[in-house]
């Protein structure tokens, strides 16, 4: 059964959009209403077009894969590699996090700024609790997770789905149905393709973002040593950490970042590593060359699971607001926080803003004080750029390494 073909990524299209981030910091600069409401337009249409792919995307991905796979050795195999390798990146990440606020140990905020900032704290989600969390990721039917874009909702229909075809007997009709399901697969690469093709002019509008947010004075002092915690756990974790990982299988890391760097370039703009999806696909198999019966059952899973720089953001976070709300942080409860920050990243939906809000729930569950997170609020849209960043890096390397897991086994 044969796949369709996508065509190599350029060298000329990453010089594009080097040009791209260039023009959009300088436009960023330029304070001109019209020009502003023009170039936010223009980055949510980018933003909900790729996430208007990326649910299909999730889903056909593996619907296609587990309906091919079935009960063979590689599914099991393939899945197993994914768990073992999301799960040590991720305490990875924790863990460094961990280090790093013991290191550059954050100050106290003064509480007449923590209480002026309660307010900008989003209300409607401060009484979600972490059970309505997990809850609402279980489907009620076949429809409602496509519709409210619940990624790991989809996950479930999809998994459910391939697997149910997997397991039917070969008759017409099964036979009809996936020639339905791979011809929408191949529409939607289709799509993909245009979409990349026509990205420099969302990357313009994207960098013009983040540079008019720098320029507004978003990243403020009082902060410092706090985002320099969440910052440099994150550049850890993408520079060293993750390449020392592919070294460890018998992997370049620079030869994979370059091959991975749309995928890369694409979720720091658009905060979202499943709207990224469609582009992380396409350069692993591409550019990286990754089997697809690996990538296409391996992305889709670490788009929900794989939050390297969630889990980061949560396990800090979280210390800092319970600091600041006078509760005692005893090196048994730092620990006891580094595994609530990987499972619950590992619960997390790769979604703008998830692991803000994901924090918030725990926070109010502690009866700690969320005024803090309202501190924190201003500097997320840059934390939220290099975590997603982050986590479909290590998304890449996930994938990179059970690829090459999966290449071994066959010799």
């Amino acid at each position: 059964m044969t796949t369709p073909k996508v065509k190599s990524f350029p060298k000329k299209q990453i010089i594009i959009w080097i040009v791209a981030l260039v023009v959009g910091a300088l436009l960023g600069l330029i304070k001109c209403e019209g020009l502003t409401n023009l170039i936010n337009f223009i980055a949510s249409v980018y933003t909900r077009l790729f996430q208007f792919v990326a649910v299909p995307t999730i889903a056909l991905a593996l619907m296609t894969t587990l309906s091919a796979l079935g009960v063979k050795k590689n599914t099991g195999r393939i899945f197993g590699r994914t768990i073992i390798y999301t799960l040590l990146t991720t305490f990875a990440a924790a863990a460094v996090g961990l280090i790093l606020y013991l290191v550059i140990a954050p100050g106290n905020l003064p509480m007449d700024v923590v209480s002026g900032a309660a307010g900008d704290v989003p209300q409607n989600l401060s009484a979600m609790s972490y059970y309505d969390h997990f809850l609402s990721v279980v489907p009620n039917n076949m429809v409602q997770p496509f519709l409210s874009g619940n990624v790991l909702g989809i996950l479930m229909v999809a998994a459910a789905v391939g697997l149910g075809l997997a397991f039917m007997p070969d008759s017409e009709n099964k036979s009809a149905l996936l020639k339905v399901i791979l011809g929408l697969r191949e529409l939607l690469f289709t799509l993909i393709r245009a979409l990349v093709w026509a990205l420099p002019l969302g990357v313009v509008a994207f960098a013009a973002q983040l540079s008019a947010q720098v320029n507004a004075g978003v990243v403020v002092g009082s902060l410092g040593k706090y985002l320099a915690v969440v910052m440099g756990g994150n550049v850890l974790q993408f520079c060293i950490v993750l390449p020392l990982f592919l070294l460890a299988r018998g992997l370049n890391p620079l030869h994979v970042l370059k091959k991975m760097s749309p995928a890369v370039m694409m979720a720091f703009f658009t905060k979202s590593s499943a709207a990224t999806l469609p582009v992380t696909m396409q350069s692993a198999e591409d550019n990286l060359k990754v089997n697809p019966e690996v990538s296409r059952f391996v992305l889709p899973i670490c788009t929900t699971i794989n939050m390297n720089g969630c889990a980061a953001f949560i396990l800090v976070t979280s210390l800092f607001v319970m600091q600041n709300s006078g509760i005692e942080l005893s090196i048994g409860t730092m620990l006891m926080w580094v595994l609530i920050s990987v499972v619950s990243a590992v619960g997390n939906a790769g979604v703008p803003m998830g692991c803000y809000f994901l924090t918030l729930s725990l926070m109010v569950g502690m009866n700690a004080n969320i005024g803090v997170m309202g501190v924190i609020l201003p500097l997320y849209a840059i934390i939220d750029m290099i975590e997603t960043a982050e986590n479909v890096w290590s998304d890449s390397c996930v994938c990179a390494m059970t690829n090459k897991d999966l290449e071994k086994s066959a010799k």
